[in-house]
C-alpha cells in the first residue's frame, strides 16, 4: 500500500533537497561491428548504436514526466574500442571516435563513453595505437569519453601504461588549452575498473555484458545532508542508521526509473549505482554532508573515518533497496564538482594528500583536480601510480581524473561550466618521482590476490 507520506518525502527530497536520477546509461555491445575495412567499422558502429538507442532520450523524457523524477543525463556506453578496432591505424581509430560523436549528437545523448583500452597487464599494438590519439579524439569531439585501466588487484600495476598516461594527459591538457584543458575532464585512468559502470568519464560496456543493458546512476547529497541535520546531537550508531534509511529511499527512486527504462526500451536492466554524485548546486555536496557529521571543515582530522561510515552506511542501505547494485557505488569526492569540496581546497583545509587517503574509504579515486599546468610528467605519473596502488592494495576501483590546467597555476582556478564546475589549482610535492618512474616494467601483485 503506497504511503501518503512517503510521497510526500519523496515530491520534498526531489524539490528541496537536489534528489535526481543523474543518469540513464544504455550499455551496447559493439563486438558484432568488427571489421578490417575502417569504414565498414564505422558504418556498423554507427548503425548499432543508433538503433540500439533510438529511444532512450525520449524515453527518459516521458518517465520524468511521468513519475516526476528528474533525469539530468541519458548517455550511452559501449565495448572498449580497442578491443572492437583491432589492427587500424591511429588515424583510423579516430575516424571511430568521430563516429561516436556523430552517434551521440544524432540521438541528442549528453555523452558515450568506451573510447578505453583494458591494459592492465600488457599492451597490444592495437591498443597502443588507440590510446596514442586519446588527446587528438578529445580535443576534436564534444561528447566522447575516454578510460583506460592500468592495473587490478589481480595482475598488479601496469607502470609502463602509467608512464605512457601521463604523457597522453599532458598532450590532452594542450591540445585543448583554450578551452581550460576540458579534454583531461573526459579522460580517465582506473584500477579494477568495473564493466557495468553508468557514470562518466570512465563507463564502458564490459565484455561480459548482453547486447545491450540498461544501468542506472541515482544521486541524492542533499537528501542524506538534510537527513543528519534533522537528526540532530545523536550519537554515530544512530547517525549511521539514518543515513543506510536515506540511502534505501534514494535507491527505491532508481530501481524504480532503472526498472521503468527497461522494460519501455525493451533492453535488460543492468545495475542501479548508488553513488552520491554531487554537483556545484548549493546544498548538493558530499563535502556538505561530512561537516554536517560534525566537521569543521572537509579535510580537517576525521574527515577519513567520517566518509568511511557514510560510504559504508549509503552501501549497506542501498543494496537493499535494489535488485542489482554496481557499478561503483558509494561517495564520489570529485573537487570541481562539489561546492563544498572546492571551498575546502580553497580554504586551505583539504590537500591532495588529504584526498588520496579519503579514497582509500569511498568510491572512485581522485577526481576532478586541477594541477598546476607545468606540471611535470612524471609527477602526474606519480600521483596516477599512488592512486592506482589504493586501489590494487584494497581491491577497490580506484582512479585518477587529473587536469593540468595550461598557463594556470597554484592560485589561479579554471572554470569548466555546467556539471563540471570550478575547481581551484590544487598544490603539489615539489620533489619528482621520475626516477623511480623511468624504471618499468610491473608492480606484482599483492600477495592476497592469490585466492584460488
Amino acid at each position: 500500500m503506497i504511503n501518503t507520506e512517503d510521497i510526500l518525502e519523496t515530491i520534498n527530497m526531489i524539490r528541496q533537497e537536489n534528489l535526481d536520477i543523474r543518469t540513464i546509461t544504455m550499455g551496447i555491445s559493439l563486438l558484432d561491428c568488427v571489421s578490417e575495412d575502417e569504414n565498414r567499422l564505422c558504418d556498423k558502429i554507427y548503425d548499432k548504436i543508433t538503433k540500439q538507442a533510438k529511444d532512450l532520450v525520449k524515453t527518459g523524457e516521458a518517465i520524468e514526466k511521468d513519475y516526476g523524477v528528474p533525469i539530468v543525463n541519458k548517455r550511452v556506453s559501449v565495448t572498449p574500442i580497442s578491443l572492437v578496432g583491432g589492427a587500424i591505424s591511429p588515424e583510423g581509430y579516430i575516424k571511430v571516435a568521430h563516429t561516436l560523436e556523430r552517434a551521440a549528437q544524432n540521438l541528442g545523448i549528453n555523452f558515450i563513453g568506451g573510447f578505453s583500452a583494458l591494459v592492465h597487464k600488457g599492451i597490444t599494438p592495437a591498443e597502443r595505437n588507440m590510446i596514442s590519439v586519446i588527446p587528438e579524439v578529445l580535443a576534436e569531439t564534444n561528447l566522447v569519453c575516454s578510460s583506460v585501466n592500468v592495473a587490478t588487484t589481480k595482475a598488479g600495476i601496469n607502470m609502463d601504461a602509467i608512464k605512457l598516461m601521463g604523457g597522453i594527459i599532458k598532450r590532452a591538457a594542450y591540445l585543448t588549452r583554450d578551452n581550460n584543458s576540458i579534454g583531461c575532464a573526459k579522460l580517465v585512468v582506473f584500477a579494477n575498473v568495473p564493466e557495468d559502470n553508468p557514470f562518466m568519464a570512465g563507463a564502458f560496456h564490459g565484455v561480459g555484458e548482453p547486447d545491450s543493458v540498461i544501468n542506472v546512476g541515482v544521486s541524492g547529497p542533499g537528501v542524506v545532508s538534510s537527513a543528519i541535520k534533522r537528526a540532530g546531537d545523536c550519537d554515530l550508531s544512530t547517525l549511521a542508521d539514518i543515513i543506510k534509511k536515506t540511502a534505501f529511499k534514494i535507491t527505491r527512486v532508481g530501481q524504480l526509473v532503472a526498472s521503468e527504462a527497461s522494460s519501455r526500451l525493451g533492453v535488460p536492466f543492468g545495475i542501479v549505482d548508488l553513488s552520491l554524485a554531487p554537483t556545484p548546486a548549493i546544498g548538493d555536496s558530499v563535502a556538505d554532508i561530512l561537516e554536517e557529521m560534525g566537521l569543521e571543515s572537509c579535510g580537517t582530522h576525521g574527515t577519513t573515518a567520517a566518509l568511511a561510515m557514510l560510504n559504508d552506511a549509503v552501501k549497506k542501505g542501498g543494496v537493499m533497496a535494489s535488485s542489482h547494485v554496481g557499478g561503483l557505488s558509494g561517495a564520489f569526492i570529485p573537487v570541481s564538482e562539489d561546492r563544498g569540496m572546492i571551498s575546502a581546497v580553497e580554504r586551505g583545509a583539504l590537500s591532495i594528500e588529504k584526498l588520496e587517503a579519503m579514497t582509500a574509504v569511498c568510491s572512485v579515486g581522485l577526481d576532478m583536480i586541477a594541477v598546476p599546468g607545468d606540471t611535470d610528467e612524471a609527477v602526474i605519473c606519480g600521483i596516477i601510480a599512488d592512486e592506482i596502488s589504493i586501489g590494487v592494495a584494497n581491491t577497490k576501483t580506484t582512479a585518477v581524473r587529473v587536469i593540468p590546467a595550461y598557463g594556470k597555476t597554484v592560485g589561479d582556478r579554471v572554470d569548466f561550466g555546467g556539471l563540471l564546475g570550478y575547481a581551484p589549482i590544487i598544490k603539489l610535492s615539489e620533489y619528482s618521482p621520475s626516477k623511480f618512474i623511468s624504471r618499468g616494467g610491473r608492480i606484482p601483485a599483492p600477495i592476497h590476490s592469490l585466492k584460488n
